[in-house]
């Protein structure tokens, strides 16, 4: 599970609005470099459902399941390739019963499949973006220690 800090800017009885800033998770990853978010330490706002019951001000933990996010990281990356790889063996493979150059007839197949696979994902993203899996939820509330020396009013 991927997990950030933050603090609830708003928050109601359904819904809190954290405020956090891009990091922990991208310490680690091996494409930081490449994704734009490196040496981004912007501010983000995430709506998630209000589960805990938390009010503005609370220092909170989002969390976002890891398996979804290796679904999409293959959709994203390995699926355009492989439509790909598929449309040009089909390609390949009817160039004869076409009668047409097998290097061209290869290259307008594969291209056909890679759009169709973005296509694909366009749609899939319609879907993936109601269910709660891949959503960001709220994992707990941090505690919050009260210097020795200050007095609660």
């Amino acid at each position: 599970m991927i997990t950030e800090d933050g603090i609830v800017t708003t928050a109601d009885t359904s819904t809190a609005w954290i405020k956090t800033t891009r990091s922990g998770a991208c310490e680690s990853c091996s494409s930081q470099k490449s994704c734009g978010t490196a040496n981004s330490k912007t501010e983000m706002i995430v709506s998630v459902k209000n589960t805990l019951n938390v009010e503005q001000g609370d220092h909170v933990i989002i969390g976002l399941q890891t398996r979804p996010i290796m679904f999409l990281t293959f959709l994203l990356y390995v699926f355009p390739i492989l439509m790909l790889i598929i449309g040009a063996l089909i390609g390949d493979t009817i160039s004869s019963t076409l009668d047409t150059n097998t290097s061209l007839t290869s290259m307008f197949f594969g291209f056909i499949f890679f759009g169709l696979a973005f296509y694909y994902i366009r749609q899939k993203n319609h879907s993936l973006a109601k269910k709660d899996s891949y959503k960001p939820f709220l994992v707990r509330k941090k505690s919050q220690a009260v210097p020795a020396n200050c007095t609660l009013s």
